[in-house]
């Protein structure tokens, strides 16, 4: 027998529903769903605006209006109780007169860290707590690993064959997968604050790294290279487009500035690492100095030495593999190089979390388990 669900827990859900359509959007701060709620009615909807501001518990209330007091607020992250670029949301929901507040989860910001929970409860607000707690954690987990650990989430795109093959030997590849896997993955990459390839990649393929979906060109992430050779021309598209879109490129210190400047003439912003972060760490070296600009989503689409890279740092979170319908065979270009493993034990294991058809091509959607 199906077991009901509650009242709290649908209004939750949608909470959760709206803090998704942030993602991608609102870096550096966690993408967040508010409903304000009464009688078993939403009286007003918000999730965190594109850039961050305004917040989602704002927007609601502001939706709400004077109907807000007395009613309960379900909230998919603890509200922020500091002062930045807005006031604190704490502040607002106490003089809206809501009476109850449902929160999913306590915010891992230090500033915040329980202290918007108890501001709430301090002003005589029936405050909960925990609720679709590992959905709200699993929503937000870049913002999560951000403040934690002080990198962003990494999801490998892959498109292959049934047997892991990315190309024809001669390097052909367009088209493995149809039209609606590759829809799919320009709306995989609306939902990331920046796509992430090596220079192999961006010199063969010469990719446009944006969104190309109808209504969502706008939400084209920042485009990132690891080229620490810098073998990337001048005058590719990724360089000569930097000023139509932000463009960063990770390579050694050790080029001069007059290596440099014609990159920086173009718009392209340069992130010039020593040595020692330019060897087996340049995984590392990268996605913290994408942690430190405030981006908390990465999506990986380089070629298999890049993934490899991240894949034997454990850097990969997430595995987004498009999967088409045929074979190329051991001659093919593979999606992902040698590993190095002794053991099995020493393998990278990922749960698969979905599978969702796309015409003739298969999308399948893992998460890294924990060590």
């Amino acid at each position: 027998m199906a077991t009901a669900i509650s009242e709290d827990r649908l209004w939750m859900m949608a909470a959760l529903a709206l803090a998704r359509r942030g993602l991608g959007q609102v870096s550096p701060n966690p993408a967040v769903g508010c409903v304000i709620v009464a009688e078993g009615r939403a009286l007003g909807r918000g999730w965190t605006q594109p850039g961050g501001r305004p917040h989602a518990e704002t927007e609601a209330l502001r939706r709400a209006g004077p109907a807000a007091h007395g009613a309960t607020a379900y909230i998919s992250l603890e509200p922020c109780s500091h002062h930045g670029k807005t006031p604190p949301c704490t502040d607002a929901l106490i003089e809206s007169g809501i009476k109850r507040c449902v929160i999913s989860c306590e915010d891992p910001d230090p500033r915040v860290s329980g202290r918007g929970i108890a501001a709430l409860r301090q002003a005589g607000i029936d405050v909960e707590v925990g609720l679709c707690a590992d959905d709200a954690r699993e929503l937000n987990r870049g913002f999560f690993l951000n403040k934690l650990t002080g990198r962003p989430l990494v999801s490998l795109k892959l498109a292959t064959s049934l047997d892991g093959r990315i190309a024809l030997a001669s390097g052909e590849s367009k088209w493995i997968t149809g039209e609606a896997a590759r829809a799919r993955a320009h709306l995989l990459r609306a939902s990331h604050d920046a796509i992430l390839v090596g220079a192999g990649t961006a010199l063969v393929d010469n990719p446009r790294l944006d969104v190309r979906l109808p209504g969502l060109e706008v939400r084209s992430p920042v485009r990132v290279v690891m080229d620490r050779r810098l073998r990337l021309p001048p005058e590719h598209d990724l360089v000569a487009q930097a000023r139509r879109r932000p463009t960063l490129l990770f390579t050694s210190a050790r080029h001069d500035d007059g290596a440099l400047a014609s990159y920086r003439e173009a718009g392209v912003e340069i992130a010039a690492c020593t040595a020692a972060e330019t060897d087996d760490r340049f995984p590392e070296t990268v996605l913290k100095g994408l942690a430190e600009r405030g981006l908390t989503r990465i999506l990986l689409e380089g070629g298999a030495e890049t993934a490899t890279a991240f894949l034997k740092a454990g850097l990969v979170d997430r595995l987004e593999w498009f999967r088409a319908p045929l074979l190329i065979g051991a001659d093919g270009l593979p999606g992902t190089g040698t590993l190095e493993l002794d053991s099995l034990v020493q393998a990278p294991v990922f749960r698969r979390e979905a599978l969702e058809p796309l015409g003739e091509d298969l999308l399948e959607r893992y998460r890294r388990e924990a060590a």
